[in-house]
């Protein structure tokens, strides 16, 4: 179960801020913390900008997981994933959510804020936070990811 004392690590560009603003209004309800690393209106802006700061974020261990959204989801999960520390995962449902989790360890979730609904959305990123890394079988091979 996710601590929600610890914060997350939020980011969209201007395809993603409605979606990015629905997540955060809806799950500070229930007590997640957010750090939000923009953008803060719809007015168009470069999604690596944004994409960068939650990426990096994670990647240095000041947060455990992040959530990152633009229009299809791939341009801010390419972004985040140029990061040793970062496996990003491009989700639009929450068993897509429970299985990156469980099998990835993934600690970034993108969202394509175009093509998701938004109640579809929060439920991925519960299950997101919400699901432990199973480790085994799936240790070794996130282990191969890195290019070393």
């Amino acid at each position: 179960m996710w601590d929600k004392s610890k914060i997350i690590a939020l980011a969209s560009d201007h395809a993603g801020f409605e979606l990015k603003s629905y997540i955060l209004k809806t799950l500070e309800k229930e007590g997640y913390k957010f750090n939000d690393f923009g953008t803060y209106n719809n007015n168009s802006v470069d999604y690596p900008d944004f994409a960068h700061k939650a990426g990096k974020a994670v990647n240095d261990g000041t947060y455990e997981r992040g959530i990152v959204i633009c229009g299809s989801g791939n341009g801010v999960n390419m972004t985040v994933n140029k990061y040793a520390n970062v496996r990003g995962a491009l989700c639009w449902n929450a068993e897509q959510a429970l299985l990156t989790r469980k099998h990835n360890d993934a600690n970034i979730i993108a969202l394509p804020g175009r093509f998701i609904d938004f109640d579809e959305a929060i439920n991925a990123v519960i299950t997101f936070l919400n699901t432990d890394f199973e480790g085994g079988r799936h240790e070794l091979r996130i282990q191969k990811i890195p290019i070393r």
